[in-house]
């Protein structure tokens, strides 16, 4: 009788005499017994951790039963195309997968985080989504990551936007729990112009403009758009651009098998005809970013530029995660680059999307067993020596 994937490497650890390691996904479950999430992802995540020696599984913060040695989770049979529950080993490693930052949100699911945080038997990582401004006060604490933050600001008060205006002409205005560009909007000022303050609104893939006469009207209107959800106010950056389009750069940083963090690979995102981001979902595009950088500046420069970005980004995730005390094994951040040549960091996602470029995906599904491999056996190591 042939042997599935997860049963194959249960075996061979059983006739090697050693314990295999065990990835659950974590997520929520949807109505109906089934679980949200990518399922493209992690299906991808199941198959390359089996390749890597790992027995993984999907499993829902419900059925995430701390003092159970059997879980109940979501396997992908490849052979017949679906997922089937099934009754799997405690996980050694958890990779938290939750899908929105609403799900997070609910108290149940809060609770069920930090209890995991707490127990001795849970190694999770990537724990939460990442707040806007809190990201730009950890990044603040350290003279090594300050230059290559705009300046920041919340959103509270009109005169707090006044006085952000007379010293930038142009700020980016962003919901603190924002995801793929929603919600964001830009303010630019024209002196000369009767109605000077112009509020331009991202919507799908096109954007609205208002011209606003006052202050005070240009507040209002914000707070329309705005909804009452919380704002961060940032410097509005004039970056680099490829035939009158502006770009940003995104990279992806994770931890490898020394535990140790590096940059997997870098993409480089072409904004959209009439869009004020570069998301792709709102008419962004993708691009390589040495072509890019080496049209608005020369190869050498291009080919500078990205040994900065593959060190600047290393250096962020390393603060991050020491001002935040979280566990993170995986990051994407979005970086820009001006018209000088200075290197800008704008945002950090936790739950980094797919990478669309094949040579990154791949090796970003392989870093996350690599890593988790790295925390079983410092597991291990700490269990047997106790």
């Amino acid at each position: 009788m042939n042997m599935l994937p997860q049963e194959e490497n249960e075996h061979k650890a059983a006739v090697l005499g050693r314990p295999v390691p065990v990835l659950a996904i974590l997520t929520v479950d949807e109505p109906g017994g089934g679980f949200r999430g990518n399922r493209s992802n992690f299906a991808d995540l199941i198959r390359t951790g089996q390749a890597m020696g790992f027995v993984v599984y999907v499993l829902t913060v419900k059925e995430l039963l701390l003092h159970r040695n059997k879980l109940r989770g979501f396997v992908f049979h490849k052979e017949i195309g679906q997922w089937q529950k099934a009754l799997l080993p405690f996980p050694d490693i958890i990779y938290n997968r939750i899908p929105q930052r609403e799900d997070e949100m609910q108290p149940a699911v809060r609770q069920k985080i930090l209890d995991c945080r707490r127990h001795s038997r849970v190694t999770l990582f990537n724990p939460s989504f990442f707040n806007k401004w809190q990201l730009f006060e950890w990044l603040r604490k350290s003279s090594r990551t300050r230059p290559f933050i705009p300046t920041t600001r919340r959103l509270v008060q009109v005169g707090g936007l006044g006085r952000l205006l007379r010293k930038h002409g142009y700020l980016y205005l962003k919901p603190e729990s924002g995801k793929a560009g929603k919600g964001i909007m830009t303010v630019r000022v024209h002196h000369e112009k009767p109605l000077p303050y112009r509020l331009k609104i991202q919507e799908n893939k096109r954007s609205t403009t208002y011209n606003c006469s006052t202050l005070g009207k240009l507040w209002t209107r914000i707070q329309k758009q705005s909804g009452g959800e919380a704002y961060i106010a940032q410097q509005g950056i004039a970056l680099a651009s490829f035939k009158d389009r502006r770009f940003d750069l995104r990279a992806l940083v994770q931890k490898n098998r020394l535990g140790v963090w590096e940059m997997t690979g870098i993409g480089a995102r072409l904004a959209g005809v009439s869009s004020i981001t570069t998301h792709v979902p709102r008419g962004g595009q993708i691009e390589d970013p040495e072509k890019l950088l080496t049209y608005s500046f020369d190869a050498e420069r291009a080919h500078m530029l990205l040994q900065k970005v593959r060190r600047t980004t290393v250096l962020i995730a390393r603060q991050i995660e020491r001002a935040s005390g979280l566990r993170l094994g995986e990051m994407s951040m979005d970086l820009g680059v001006d018209g000088d040549g200075h290197l800008w960091f704008f945002e950090a996602n936790s739950k980094p999307m797919k990478f669309d470029e094949p040579h990154i995906r791949q090796k970003s599904l392989e870093r996350i067993f690599q890593y988790s491999a790295y925390l079983a056996r410092k597991k291990s190591n700490k269990a047997g020596g106790a």
